[in-house]
């Protein structure tokens, strides 16, 4: 599936989550793709080690069973895509190039039923509120959660796709995070988008 993408470099290989974090260091992938069922350390615990240390690699999680809360705890951490392993091979490829694009691809078979299951859900470990975002910023953060990219969310605002970069990069900043992904639990963790709601935008 790789060796069929051009632009992708195998860097390295690991058969558990202990290697995968002792990997990393030594090859310096821009994206580690993980199986959340690994021997010795699960793929989610080791998302979470790779993605605690100074500047990570973006980690894209795969798995057998489509469970919400394994989706859920791997967005809180910060992966950048989560697929099922019977998705199609250009979907993996699709997903590991959003992840090093800074970009996010969640299977969307599981996006609507995760955002119905936890929505407005809070977490102890939730950013803190949004209070003191502006409006424009918050515009932005809507459209990240409805999962548009940067150049649909400036074709949508009428911002150039450059601005909305660092839109995004202010809200991660606000919010002490570093993924896309997690800006997207943000939104729905605190009630700023819910289920099915049509999105209204003030004015720029």
């Amino acid at each position: 599936m790789l060796d069929s993408d051009p632009g992708v470099t195998w860097a390295g290989e690991a058969t558990n989550g202990e290697e995968a974090i002792a990997a990393v260091p030594a090859v310096r992938p821009d994206v580690v793709l993980l199986d959340i069922q690994m021997p010795r350390l699960d793929g989610l615990a080791a998302a979470r080690r790779i993605l605690a240390e100074e500047r990570p690699p973006r980690v894209v999680m795969m798995t057998t069973f489509g469970s919400d809360e394994n989706l859920y705890a791997a967005l809180r951490a910060g992966v950048s895509g989560f697929l099922l392993k019977t998705a199609a091979p250009e979907q993996f490829l699709a997903a590991i190039r959003a992840a090093a694009a800074g970009d996010a691809l969640i299977d969307p078979a599981m996006t609507t039923r995760l955002i119905s299951a936890f929505a407005g859900r809070t977490d102890p470990a939730s950013p803190p509120a949004l209070a003191g975002l502006s409006d424009a910023l918050l515009d932005v953060l809507k459209l990240v959660a409805r999962g548009l990219t940067n150049r649909q969310i400036g074709q949508t605002l009428s911002l150039p796709e450059e601005e909305v970069g660092l839109l995004v990069k202010a809200l991660l900043e606000h919010l002490g995070l570093f993924d896309r992904a997690q800006l997207v639990m943000a939104a729905y963790e605190s009630g700023l988008v819910t289920p099915g709601e049509k999105a209204h935008f003030s004015s720029l």
